[in-house]
């Protein structure tokens, strides 16, 4: 079968077959799609051969690129020996050694681990486990959660009721257990109708507004710190994170870190508290926690927390929560060898200069008419295209500008998601400057290229 035939195979299988998530199918159906299959360090490779700079990590989880030796390695080792046996009841080797590195680079005091599949079951558990936490202290009018407007916490239903983006989860609304909400730090569309930073962080004082009126219902709030992803890249203005802790505690309320995006060196550091040094209650992992190779999670949770589960069996105080893949050692062995490369080639300490570099390309886009406002956390970016500069007034959903800017830089050999109107790009953290420059310069171009 040649090339051609090979590829209309695959396209009429995946037309007939397949449902892709967050994709309108009908357009799809109508489209020909890019098919992917190879990769190799900040890059992919289509069915004919060209080459792509992955300028989104394949969905925020790719680290050090693709075909990284020393992870290609431990996976094939782990095979060798075993693919597969259940946490319940057994343990092995990759699992309690991921675990002890874990509770290691944690933020201070998080020490237990446990072990899920993706973003959603992490956030799942750290959910049920603050909530029975307070059942287990006799403080049963704690039941109640706290979240931001326009957060996104994953697609369960237990983080859709804590989620805050309408076009994501109006629709499931009657599914839903409710939550209280608070002001969103979006500075550049200030719901509160205020101007940074002569707010003076007021988002802070409404927030505190609606924990004190609700503190007895309340079993903890969940955050993702500093940069809120899905929600269109919204990054929180300094002291904004450490302000939301300093009220947690004055209220006695758990704080829940949603790092499934921010963690594993997106922010700079390996975790987006650290900017603040924040300590969490409860932190949610997954994404790049195995460096974009296989399905992992992992909330992590304080000895204060663990503790009150402990007890006879028949006090029911075990947490009845569990995965067929928990911990799965092909996962966990991916994941030991992700944080190895992390500290032998020093990714976070060369990120620094990167940071820098995509900043400084990051402002020559600031001046097009177009753009708004660009947000930047180390490597999680956000350049949000409007109608009208002076307003700041959005273009239509209907014009699916974003996508238009994706698919013209995807011509150039660049494939980026939007959200909305807002351009991500989140390149795995060992692109070199060389690839970096021309994933900024291809996305200056797309950008230009449908906006003017």
């Amino acid at each position: 079968m040649n090339i051609r035939s090979y590829r209309s195979h695959i396209e009429n299988l995946d037309k007939k077959h397949l449902w892709h998530p967050f994709t309108q199918m009908k357009e799809w159906s109508e489209e020909s799609p890019l098919i992917i299959t190879d990769g190799r360090g900040s890059f992919l490779k289509d069915i004919y051969g060209k080459w792509y700079i992955d300028g989104v990590s394949s969905l925020w989880v790719t680290v050090h690129g693709h075909r990284k030796k020393e992870i290609d390695d431990a996976i094939k080792g782990q095979i060798d020996r075993i693919s597969h046996s259940t946490l319940l009841g057994l343990t092995h080797p990759p699992a309690a050694e991921l675990a002890g590195v874990l509770a290691k680079i944690a933020p201070a005091g998080l020490s237990k681990v446990f072990y899920s599949d993706n973003g959603s079951t992490s956030v799942e558990i750290g959910l049920k486990m603050a909530y029975q936490y307070w059942q287990h202290k006799g403080i049963k009018s704690k039941t109640k959660f706290v979240s931001l407007n326009n957060a996104y916490h994953g697609d369960t239903i237990g983080a859709v009721s804590v989620g805050g983006i309408d076009l994501f989860h109006n629709i499931f609304s009657p599914l839903l257990f409710k939550s209280y909400k608070i002001p969103s730090p979006y500075c550049y569309h200030c719901e509160l109708g205020k101007k940074y930073p002569s707010c003076r962080l007021f988002c802070l004082k409404e927030a505190e507004k609606i924990i004190k009126k609700h503190k007895r219902e309340i079993a903890a709030l969940i955050i993702e710190p500093l940069m809120q992803g899905a929600g269109g890249m919204i990054a929180s203005p300094p002291g904004y994170l450490k302000g939301i802790k300093k009220i947690c505690a004055s209220y006695d309320i758990l704080m829940i870190a949603d790092e499934v995006a921010t963690g594993f060196g997106r922010t700079g550091k390996m975790f987006a508290c650290e900017h603040e040094d924040v300590s969490p209650d409860i932190l949610c992992l997954a994404k790049g926690i195995t460096g974009g190779y296989l399905p992992l999670a992992a909330t992590i949770a304080t000895e204060k927390i663990y503790s009150s589960f402990l007890g006879n069996y028949s006090e029911l105080k075990t947490f009845f929560h569990g995965h067929t893949y928990t911990g799965n050692q092909l996962a966990c062995a991916a994941a030991i060898a992700n944080l190895n490369v992390f500290k032998k080639e020093k990714t976070l300490q060369k990120l620094v200069r990167k940071t820098e570099l995509l900043k400084k390309e990051l402002q020559k886009m600031s001046v097009f008419k177009h753009v708004g406002d660009i947000r930047q956390k180390g490597f999680m970016v956000g350049i949000e295209l409007v109608k009208d500069k002076k307003t700041g007034g959005p273009y239509p959903l209907e014009d699916k500008i974003g996508w238009r800017v994706c698919y013209a830089a995807r011509e150039k050999g660049l494939i980026i998601r939007p959200l909305g109107n807002v351009i991500v790009l989140m390149p795995p953290l060992t692109i070199s400057l060389q690839e970096l420059k021309s994933l900024t310069r291809i996305t200056a171009e797309a950008i230009k290229d449908i906006t003017e």
